[in-house]
């Protein structure tokens, strides 16, 4: 038996989990919303990440990021590596892809931020 806190809505419910006769049971949740969140927990966490990435610009050195959609929490690390080495080389608008399709999870990476408010002459 597992104890989750749901994250999907602000309610924070208090899940408890179990496997039983290879169907998992919930239980805590408030809506159906819960109940799919712990069991995908269970089976294959997700998360969206936001981070930033280095900028070949002076006055905007580094630049917001954010996956479109959600990755397996186990690739997190990898990508945080990854995103590392990229450099943005142009200027970039809010929704701009920066990654496409990073680590073959048809999740794209793209700019959270206008670079052309921040870079002088852009």
């Amino acid at each position: 038996m597992e104890e989750l806190t749901c994250i999907v809505c602000p309610n924070g419910c208090s899940l408890t989990i179990e496997k039983v006769d290879e169907k998992w049971e919930v239980t805590g949740n408030q809506c159906q919303r819960g109940k799919i969140f712990a069991i995908n927990e269970m089976e294959n966490p997700q998360r969206s990440v936001t981070s930033t990435v280095k900028t070949v610009y002076k006055s905007m050195p580094r630049v917001s990021v954010k996956t479109q959609g959600e990755i397996p929490k186990k690739d997190i690390l990898t990508l945080m590596k990854l995103l590392d080495d990229v450099v943005v080389d142009r200027v970039m608008s809010c929704g701009d892809i920066i990654l496409e399709n990073v680590l073959g999870s048809g999740v794209n990476v793209v700019c959270t931020s206008d670079m052309n408010l921040w870079i002088k002459g852009a």
